[in-house]
């Protein structure tokens, strides 16, 4: 039996934590023990974690990464908070300078670079250790592993980061895993020396799983609303595009669309800044964010149109999701959306602008045939995708 370690930061509600939960739910353990750490044991889906795996302890110093720099400090993790004033300052400057509208991911990398030698190694050796979220320099520089794996999940051609700080972590992997071809290209044409270590593994879907979430909450507000109901479920930050959302169906109300209700289950960072928005737009009663739901499911599938209005993606876990719901898709024309849908078959994708977002949405609201037809095609669509851990074996 071999022994895998799988390192995340924490089970909050989010794409990439569900498709991890749904890797740990179909994984043999008959071949491989599972130790899943968690730098920070929080989150609404910490209670759907396999009870096959074995969740390790959190370790002090890991754990201040989903804590705020006052709370680190107060817990007397100095050398931390100060290595993440540090990161934030220099992350804040750079921002400014370059005027880079995303400098978190930067700020993420300096944050490890500069805490690293205050963070303790793990003395257990692995056959195999899994980072299943950037920045991964824990299992390149603190864990011992005859093989290292890096997983990554967003379009890197939209992200800021520094280049050569990347390469020294990434050369410490022996391979990195991609979510769809598209991601690995986005990847590519960043650290094109790096082509030889790259696999693409689908997230892996439980449209079984999903199906049946969908019918446990039917009761939600949401179904007697009789207006044109869209949903979207994301993260509220800059990459997800929810600003944008926001003034495209202003545009709409604008035209005469008086029944369109938009509602957003998620949380984030970005939440004062869309809720004052949407107040300045006038669409208190129209665009409805819902907070974060663990069970997101009756929400997709009470909808009329399902919208995913992103600057990037990786390969987005609520795309195919609501496929599985066999709901009509709207998506915007980031850089990997042909991966994710066949435009006119399984969903639309429209221009990634404001006025893109807008006229997408008019012409689903207006078609309702094509409603149909991107519904019927998706709900006869068989998405069960399991297959996809045997790749992971063989990189193993």
């Amino acid at each position: 039996m071999k022994n895998i370690l799988i390192a995340s930061f924490d089970m909050e509600v989010g794409g990439v934590e569900r498709s991890l939960v749904s890797m740990l739910d179909h994984f043999d353990y008959k071949q491989y023990a599972i130790d899943l750490m968690l730098y920070k044991h929080q989150g609404d889906f910490m209670n759907l974690i396999s009870h096959k795996a074995n969740l390790l302890g959190e370790i002090p110093q890991y754990s201040t990464f989903r804590k705020s720099i006052a709370k680190t400090l107060q817990d007397r993790q100095y050398t931390i908070g100060f290595s993440r004033i540090l990161s934030k300052v220099h992350a804040d400057i750079l921002g400014r300078v370059r005027q880079v509208a995303e400098p978190g991911y930067y700020q993420m990398q300096l944050m490890w670079k500069y805490a690293l030698p205050y963070l303790p190694k793990v003395e257990k050796e692995y056959d195999a250790a899994i980072s299943y979220l950037w920045p991964h320099y824990f299992i390149a520089e603190k864990i011992k592993a005859k093989k290292k794996i890096a997983w990554i999940h967003t379009d890197y051609s939209n992200v800021e980061t520094n280049v050569k700080l990347d390469l020294e972590m990434w050369r410490k992997f022996d391979h990195i895993i991609a979510v769809s071809n598209a991601c690995k290209d986005s990847f590519l044409a960043k650290y094109r020396e790096l082509e030889s270590k790259v696999v693409v593994i689908e997230n892996i879907t439980s449209p079984d799983f999903i199906r049946n979430m969908a019918e446990k909450e039917a009761a939600i507000p949401m179904v007697n609303d009789e207006r044109f109901k869209i949903m979207t479920v994301s993260r509220l930050s800059h990459a997800k595009g929810i600003d944008n959302a926001v003034k495209a169906l202003r545009i709409l109300k604008d035209k005469g669309y008086k029944d369109i209700a938009w509602y957003i289950v998620g949380y984030g960072g970005d939440e004062a800044a869309i809720k004052e928005l949407i107040a300045m737009n006038g669409l208190d009663d129209q665009f409805i964010l819902l907070g974060k739901k663990t069970n997101p499911y009756p929400y997709i599938k009470a909808c009329d149109l399902y919208v995913q209005p992103s600057r990037y993606e990786g390969k987005a876990v609520t795309v195919t999701e609501a496929k599985i719901l066999g709901r009509p898709i709207l998506i915007t024309n980031y850089s990997t959306a042909k991966s994710q849908v066949e435009d006119g078959y399984d969903g639309i994708i429209c221009e990634l602008s404001v006025d893109g977002i807008a006229g997408g949405i008019e012409r689903l609201y207006k078609k309702h045939e094509l409603r149909n037809d991107i519904s019927n095609h998706n709900s006869n669509q068989e998405f069960s995708n399991t297959y996809e851990l045997d790749k992971l074996y063989g990189v193993i």
